[in-house]
């Protein structure tokens, strides 16, 4: 009989095709790396890029659509996203797992810290509606898998 991988194989003995999900669900259990725990309870891997995008945002959200070219901004990011990360990095050097909000504490400390509490203001406001929509967004799909 053969399987949905050797129909795609011309070779004797295919190599078996993993799928994205398999590989995602490998890396976020791999030993020594950093997971986040998100408000759902699902776990991914530590993404820096989605950090630096909030960031990025709250920089827009207060000095505009002007700081997207800034150097200033991207170097400001750049040098707060690694800030950041190298503190997950000292409290869990073997890797482990972070809540959502562990990283927007973070995120929020490492603003003060650098002077920007503008800045700071903005992205806890973000964080705040990003919490709203995920407690709403569960309260709906709770609602709907028990209405009968």
């Amino acid at each position: 009989m053969q399987t949905q991988t050797d129909l795609h194989s011309s070779s004797p003995n295919p190599a078996p095709r993993t799928s994205s999900a398999t590989t995602d669900s490998l890396s976020v259990t791999a030993p020594g790396q950093l997971r986040v725990i998100k408000r759902n309870g699902a776990v991914v891997i530590y993404d820096t890029s989605k950090i630096t995008v909030a960031i990025t945002k709250a920089f827009l959200a207060v000095e505009g659509g002007n700081a997207a070219g800034s150097s200033r901004v991207h170097e400001s990011v750049a040098t707060l996203v690694g800030e950041i990360t190298n503190i997950f990095k000292r409290r869990m050097p073997s890797g482990g797992s972070v809540h959502i909000e562990d990283i927007q504490d973070q995120v929020e400390l490492a603003l003060m810290r650098s002077g920007e509490h503008k800045i700071a203001r903005a992205y806890v406001s973000t964080a705040a509606n990003a919490r709203v929509n995920a407690t709403s967004n569960r309260s709906r799909r709770i609602s709907a898998a028990t209405s009968w």
